[in-house]
Formats: C-alpha cells, sequence, structure tokens
C-alpha cells in the first residue's frame, strides 16, 4: 500500500465520496447533505484519505464549544483492516485540538465491533446509548467520549497510535 494522504474534502471528492456512502450504509448521506456541510467552513472539518488516485475514505468533523464531534468516518470495503480509519481519526483528533476543542464524541453502531475497538484505542470510552438511533435498522448507537483530548497526555497516545502505523 501507498502512503496515505489526508486532503480536505472537496466538492470534486463528492463522486467518490457518495459511491463509498452508498456501499456502506443503508440511509447514506446525500450530495446536498455533504455541500451544505462542506459549506460551513468555521465549525466543520471534512477530509478524505487517499492512496495515489484512490480516495479510499473520508471523514468529518463538527466543532461545539469545546467538544469536536466525528460526524462521519468511513473506509472504503476495499480498504479496510489497513488503518485508513486511523489515520483519519488522528488528523480529526489533532484538528478539533487545534481549533480550540478539549473532548471528542461520537456515536458509534452498537454492533460495529471493529469500529469500537478503534475508538477505545484512541481514550473513547462508551458514556451512553442513543436507542433507535439508526432508524433505518432499529440499531442503537454507543456515545463515546474522549476527555482531555488537549492534554499532553492524549498527544502522546496520537504520537504512539501513528508510530505503530508507520510501522506497519
Amino acid at each position: 500500500m501507498g502512503a496515505v494522504r489526508v486532503v480536505p474534502m472537496r466538492r470534486k471528492h463528492l463522486r467518490e465520496v457518495l459511491r463509498i456512502e452508498q456501499s456502506e450504509y443503508v440511509r447514506p448521506w446525500t450530495s446536498t447533505l455533504f455541500t451544505s456541510e462542506l459549506a460551513q467552513r468555521t465549525s466543520r472539518r471534512y477530509t478524505v484519505a487517499t492512496i495515489g488516485p484512490v480516495l479510499a475514505g473520508y471523514a468529518g468533523l463538527m466543532l461545539v464549544e469545546d467538544q469536536g464531534h466525528v460526524n462521519t468516518l468511513t473506509v472504503d470495503k476495499n480498504w479496510h483492516r489497513r488503518g485508513i480509519g486511523s489515520v483519519l481519526l488522528i488528523d480529526l483528533a489533532r484538528a478539533a485540538v487545534g481549533a480550540g476543542a478539549r473532548h471528542l464524541t461520537l456515536e458509534v453502531r452498537e454492533h460495529n465491533e471493529p469500529a469500537k475497538a478503534m475508538y477505545t484505542k484512541f481514550g473513547f470510552a462508551p458514556i451512553g446509548i442513543r436507542r433507535n438511533y439508526y432508524a433505518e435498522t432499529g440499531e442503537d448507537a454507543i456515545v463515546m467520549w474522549a476527555g482531555d483530548a488537549d492534554s499532553e497526555a492524549y498527544a502522546r497516545r496520537l504520537a504512539r497510535i501513528e508510530e505503530k502505523l508507520s510501522l506497519e
């Protein structure tokens, strides 16, 4: 696998983003929704992960007061288990802290064990459940929280994760 580059999501990426979105989700986000999110430049950050010319994944962050909320993090099924989700999350976490966030939060499907394992590696812990959050499947969401993301200890955690990725 070549080097993974994380770059800002642009309109030119939407065709591939939507292809991945539609292949991964029962109720995918629409082009209109992504366009609306991209327009909110002061409170949102959307990125894509590329490997050479291939768009392998994307992620989005919403900033609200001292929190960075991970809105989406999706990797093309052809690129699962290669560290791309971790690369995207490292970028989002650092960007959130750089924008003044002290804590990170997200929702994850109750039965998405690989995602929950990755988030746990990043210091996220379950703090609640949103019942029937994913209405299309009736699945609950686990609300996860990483406090003190602006601490030196959290920066070291990200550096250790990044170092392990570079060794793989």
